[in-house]
């Protein structure tokens, strides 16, 4: 299936129907008085998060959605029928925007909950509605309101605890196949992701958390090299990042410490919020590297790099270290999952 994170799409809801003027015509009843009923509402168009939807695909071939207007009002104190509501089932994690004003009008969060995003016009008021006892024979009615139209902005950020952040061919997709049911495409060159992936990490019974791996990014993202940063923003709901390097490039030519900087300056430049969310520097394919030599080039690394956050030495492919690593990783996300301890306020204490 096609991933498509950024679609946009017209929705109009119904217009309200017009109410009615006519009069009551009996035999025998001369003055049967107003009779004209109201019109339905127009239909309504609502958004709800689906956990089985992973893309916007559905959106990028049918853009307009439209609802039905409500039935005018009739004689005989008929009101018109109302039109049913159209409900747009979206993936978990989308933003709709008014494309005009680039306005939130809602966050899907959580699945199954129904947003209104564009609402029906009320019917019309028919001649019946206007009856008092001074004015026995109105004529007047009123249209149904119109419905509202918009032009909305769909943008789909996956809902992930931790995200997976570095250079094309850095052991990402290595990683989370390892430790998770996902399997993204794995090859010796670099691009091979081209869209995200989640899996669930499972930690041990009932202690799980969900990962995300994105596309690679290289220097000079920010002017649109390689892939850009159009998947970054799938970061940004992310309560942790691992900053994976490659320890061992194969090509001797490439320092491992400029290539970690290089990711450093393209994330602040595209979001200073995302650059300050809490990040642990994971270094990869350690296997590649001889024993005896390892913890001298990994102080090496640091000392170069200048990082005084967490270190964790690791091997997707023989999964060397990483249980160490999916615990702390646990336990990180549970204190920030957890709620935040109340104040003691003195004054409901007993007497």
């Amino acid at each position: 299936m096609k991933f498509v994170d950024e679609v946009t799409i017209d929705v109009v809801a119904g217009n309200g129907g017009s109410g009615c003027a006519s009069f009551r015509r009996e035999k025998f009843i001369p003055f049967g008085g107003p009779d004209g009923g109201d019109g339905g509402k127009g239909g309504s168009v609502f958004a709800v998060a689906d956990v089985n939807l992973n893309t916007l695909i559905d959106y990028r071939y049918a853009r307009r959605h439209e609802a039905r207007n409500g039935e005018a009002g009739r004689g005989s104190d008929c009101n018109g029928a109302a039109s049913d509501d159209i409900v747009l089932r979206m993936p978990v994690g989308t933003i709709i925007r008014d494309l005009e004003t680039d306005e939130v009008i809602a966050e899907l969060l959580e699945p199954g909950v129904k947003v209104l995003i564009a609402k029906g016009g009320d019917g019309g008021f028919g001649n019946l509605h206007f009856k008092t006892s001074t004015n026995r024979a109105p004529r007047q009615k009123t249209p149904g309101w119109p419905g509202e139209a918009k032009t909305l902005k769909l943008e789909m950020r996956v809902l992930a605890d931790v995200g997976l952040l570095g250079q094309p061919n850095a052991g990402k997709s290595t990683l989370i196949a390892a430790v998770s049911n996902a399997r993204p495409k794995i090859a010796d060159y670099p691009f091979t992701t081209l869209y995200p992936n989640l899996g669930v990490v499972r930690v041990g019974p009932e202690k799980s958390f969900v990962m995300a791996d994105i596309p690679g990014l290289i220097e000079g993202a920010a002017e649109g090299a390689g892939l850009g940063h159009q998947f970054l923003r799938h970061l940004q709901r992310s309560r942790l990042l691992l900053h994976l390097v490659d320890f061992a490039p194969l090509d001797e030519n490439v320092d491992p410490v400029a290539e970690a900087k290089a990711i450093v300056a393209e994330l602040k430049k595209y979001d200073e919020a995302l650059y300050n969310k809490p990040r642990w520097l994971v270094l990869n394919k350690v296997d590649m590297v001889d024993a005896a030599e390892r913890e001298a080039k990994v102080k090496d690394f640091i000392k170069r790099f200048k990082w005084k956050g967490k270190v964790f030495t690791i091997s997707g492919l023989t999964r060397e270290g990483c249980e160490d690593l999916l615990r702390a990783i646990y336990d990180h996300v549970k204190a920030e999952k957890a709620p935040p301890v109340k104040e003691h306020d003195p004054r409901f204490d007993e007497v």
